[in-house]
């Protein structure tokens, strides 16, 4: 005779759905943002990107506060951080405002951290964020929203006053690049950091 299947692992809790939207709102940024002919489409985008943040923060403070901290979420949580500030960083690339190497810095350090985050798991060992880490997450969802903000106003200008263009130093690229490289300098410091403390709580001879 046929059980009925136990539907206790198919359940998600609150924090866990909110995780989940987040991601799915990620190919919706990107959709909106790469879009030409979409009037304040850096205006939408940035709404869509702080709407997803605020999931983050939402989910986080419900699952501590719910006691519903579940090892589901505390491997995707991170995943769909990653999967949106990821997007961003892929449009501004294809929009000409962010260097390939300030992308390729930060999904490298994403991946290698990913993957010892991986091998902790495995080993039963969970390896704190650490500051560093955490201000390189903050800096990246802060300089995005300001730099989406700056592609508004930059837009708008230019649809007031045809052919007008900011001087050099003050162009949204350069603004871009150089906030982005903040991000960048500090997703090094926080990768080398967490590489080092991996070492001391991870054994990598198994």
């Amino acid at each position: 005779m046929r059980t009925a299947p136990n539907t206790t692992y198919m359940k998600l809790n609150t924090p866990n759905r909110l995780t989940i939207v987040r991601m799915l709102i990620a190919p919706l940024f990107l959709a909106v943002i790469m879009k030409d002919n979409l009037p304040h489409r850096f205006l939408w985008a940035a709404v869509i990107f702080v709407a997803a943040s605020v999931t983050d923060a939402i989910d986080g403070m419900l699952a501590r506060k719910n006691d519903q901290v579940t090892n589901f979420g505390r491997l995707l949580d991170p995943i769909a951080d990653k999967v949106l500030t990821t997007a961003a960083l892929l449009a501004f690339m294809k929009l000409g405002i962010c260097n390939i190497w300030i992308v390729m810095i930060v999904l490298a350090r994403e991946f290698t951290i990913a993957s010892i985050r991986m091998i902790a798991a495995s080993n039963g060992v969970v390896i704190p964020a650490n500051i560093w880490g955490k201000l390189k997450t903050v800096s990246q969802m802060v300089f995005t929203v300001i730099i989406m903000i700056l592609g508004e106003v930059y837009q708008y200008a230019e649809n007031i006053v045809p052919g007008v263009t900011a001087p050099y130093y003050f162009t949204l690229s350069n603004i871009s690049n150089t906030l982005l490289w903040i991000t960048a300098v500090l997703a090094v410091i926080s990768g080398v950091i967490y590489i080092k403390d991996s070492k001391n709580a991870i054994d990598y001879s198994k």
